[in-house]
């Protein structure tokens, strides 16, 4: 009986959250192995979970399509999978009504909404964040919720033999004489603190006049200050989300805020030095990279005292007390030695 579980897991918002709930349906399959598990995410966040082995499904979400017409499509693809769970991480009404229509009996999300009420949906309440966990181990409440123990609350991202092949060629003409490959990622999805893009330009710099490192901006769309930077490699520029990640394999460290990237090299095994807050909602036992060796960068106890504007997207470092190219720099320099 527990082997016929088929079981829909749901995270349809950013990069750095989905990429924390791929330790779900590994622990699924680790206590039901012969289950069926499917993950519904947004179409620019898939690429996380391709040639992921736990994942027999990947259906994507269109959060555009409104209507009763495009909810009665949705509601008659998911059906056809004739699921026996479904895992929301993250509140959605719309998302709520589709899989009680869709006729999953067991359904369980987060939070005390009045719509999950309505659904006889359970849930799984985080008590404040009390005592603060890391948002993977939240995440896996879900499946405790269905008896299922993980062992293990570690994310991964998993490539082909043929994107491993094409990652080593791209780590071999960056880095002909083995130099150390330092990825740096200026932006961020504006939920957490941030470096000013002056300091990371003088650390992008520092960084590569060094002889023994290779600079790769990391961004997207690299703001103009840094976007043509000598002797600096610019791998992302508009890459999709997967060739991103294979570049990602690349790097030996990447130097970020809290961000989605940050949490694909964790999930890669690729070393991270992560700036953060102290406050209990960007904390790094909250968000902090997991299954990696990291190193945690946060402004010193009397900077937060005096500067703190409350709103961490507000903070910068800047000040006295706060955090620097230079600082940065001397962690970055003692880390790969």
């Amino acid at each position: 009986m527990k082997d016929q579980l088929r079981i829909l897991i749901v995270r349809q918002d950013r990069i750095g959250d989905v990429v924390l709930s791929t330790p779900l349906p590994r622990e699924i399959k680790r206590f039901y192995p012969n289950s069926f598990v499917a993950v519904m995410v947004r179409k620019y966040t898939k690429d996380i979970y391709l040639n992921n082995p736990y994942v027999d499904e990947i259906i994507i979400y269109d959060e555009n399509k409104k209507g009763i017409k495009n909810i009665s499509e949705e509601i008659k693809i998911i059906s056809k999978y004739k699921f026996t769970h479904a895992l929301m991480l993250l509140p959605n009404e719309r998302i709520n009504y589709i899989l009680f229509f869709s006729g999953i009996k067991n359904r369980i999300g987060v939070g005390h909404k009045l719509y999950q009420f309505l659904t006889f949906t359970k849930f799984v309440d985080r008590k404040k964040y009390i005592p603060l966990r890391h948002e993977a181990d939240y995440s896996l409440d879900l499946i405790r919720k269905i008896g299922i123990k993980p062992v293990s609350i570690y994310p991964e991202i998993f490539l082909t033999n043929d994107e491993k092949k094409k990652a080593s060629e791209i780590k071999n003409n960056i880095a002909p004489n083995n130099e150390i490959i330092i990825g740096i990622n200026t932006t961020s999805g504006n939920s957490a603190p941030n470096l000013i893009i002056n300091e990371y330009q003088k650390l992008i710099i520092k960084l590569s006049n060094h002889k023994n490192i290779k600079v790769v901006i990391t961004d997207n769309n690299p703001p103009k200050e840094i976007s043509d930077i000598e002797n600096v490699f610019y791998l992302m520029k508009n890459k999709s989300l997967r060739e991103s990640i294979i570049n990602f394999s690349v790097l030996d460290v990447l130097i970020s805020s809290s961000t989605g990237p940050m949490h694909i090299c964790a999930a890669l095994k690729v070393k991270t030095i992560s700036l953060f807050c102290p406050l209990t909602a960007c904390s790094p036992k909250l968000w902090g990279p997991i299954g990696n060796e990291s190193k945690i960068v946060l402004p010193g106890e009397n900077y937060c005292k005096t500067h703190c504007p409350i709103d961490p997207k507000k903070c910068n470092y800047v000040g006295e007390g706060g955090i620097n190219a230079e600082t940065i720099y001397e962690l970055v320099i003692n880390y790969v030695n």
